[in-house]
């Protein structure tokens, strides 16, 4: 069981004289929120936390910068992932409560405000945890992935920054933002740019020009920018996640981000095993490298496939102690 602080008691905390507040003959939009608080900020969004006065609760409030609200295409694409969330209705998915726009015309979304630890926050007290704790932290991902990839949607930007524990037991898939869905013949949607990949360079570099999470986590294809990217490409980053989950380094190596480039598209990483003093049960370790695969026909298949082996017992390949 992780252990996890309580949220805090004014977030939390239900009072009757909220609950039995007068609510307004006329609604007003424009006063629903106040006592809005930065928690976080992307390239281009910023997410606040803010109180619902219609119903007496504290929500996540997500909108873009202000240097980007009048910019269609990230409008477009704010809208996108809004409407993704709260299709993509599962236990591990953060629910979504309300899209719409503000005072001045610029959209938002609105969800629910979590709290927790992202599985980065844990790996860096890595030695707190079970190996067991760990996968299950990723099966309830595979869960996510599989819910979503049954409903014709591929997250394709998988890492420990976006999965979050809870105090609770629960397990979030974060950030749908990169999110790519389907026309029902089957045929690729390109992105609210017209382009068919994210750039890499908006969501890989440090200000000190160093290679972050993200570039270690992508596929092959989704650095490509392949066109024809599909939902094994969630199958591989998963295994990323796996695998450092397993001997605590990345599959991808390198400080430079054309370094981590070329080695997600060239490098077949060594085996968690060879990395680590610690005993690595053999089970994990092959869904980890197949799902690392270059060519996506080589990977499983589906997450389901991914869900099954993880759900064996592969404990009975560790060492006593480790």
């Amino acid at each position: 069981m992780l252990n996890f602080p309580e949220p805090p008691k004014n977030y939390a905390s239900v009072f009757l004289e909220e609950t039995d507040k007068v609510l307004p003959e006329k609604i007003d939009q424009r006063t629903r929120y106040a006592f809005f608080s930065t928690i976080a900020q992307g390239g281009k969004s910023v997410i606040k936390s803010c109180k619902d006065l219609h119903l007496s609760r504290f929500i996540c409030y997500k909108t873009l910068k202000p240097e980007f609200a009048d910019d269609k295409i990230e409008q477009k694409r704010l809208i996108r992932e809004a409407r993704v969330t709260a299709m993509l209705q599962h236990p591990n998915t953060v629910p979504t409560y309300e899209l719409g726009r503000d005072g001045r015309g610029n959209p938002y979304f609105t969800m629910k405000l979590v709290h927790g630890y992202t599985l980065r926050e844990i790996l860096d007290y890595r030695e707190r945890y079970d190996l067991t704790q760990l996968v299950e932290l990723v099966l309830q991902v595979g869960f996510a992935l599989d819910y979503a990839h049954t409903h014709g949607v591929a997250h394709r930007d998988i890492k420990p920054e976006n999965i979050l524990a809870g105090p609770y037991g629960e397990v979030l898939l974060l950030d749908w933002g990169l999110a790519k869905v389907w026309n029902p013949d089957g045929s690729s949607v390109p992105d609210a740019t017209g382009k068919n990949a994210v750039e890499i360079k908006d969501i890989s570099l440090t200000e000190a020009g160093k290679a972050q999470g993200t570039a270690h986590y992508m596929s092959p294809e989704q650095i490509a920018r392949d066109p024809a990217i599909d939902h094994r490409t969630d199958i591989f980053s998963l295994g990323a996640v796996l695998y450092e989950i397993l001997c605590g380094h990345t599959a991808a190596k390198g400080e430079q981000l054309h370094e981590v480039i070329e080695s997600v598209k060239n490098d077949i990483p060594p085996r968690p095993s060879s990395l680590t003093r610690i005993r690595i049960p053999k089970l994990l370790e092959e869904v980890a490298m197949k799902c690392l695969a270059k060519d996506p026909a080589n990977r499983y298949q589906s997450m389901s496939e991914v869900i099954l082996l993880l759900q064996q017992d592969w404990r009975h390949d560790l060492a006593p102690g480790s």
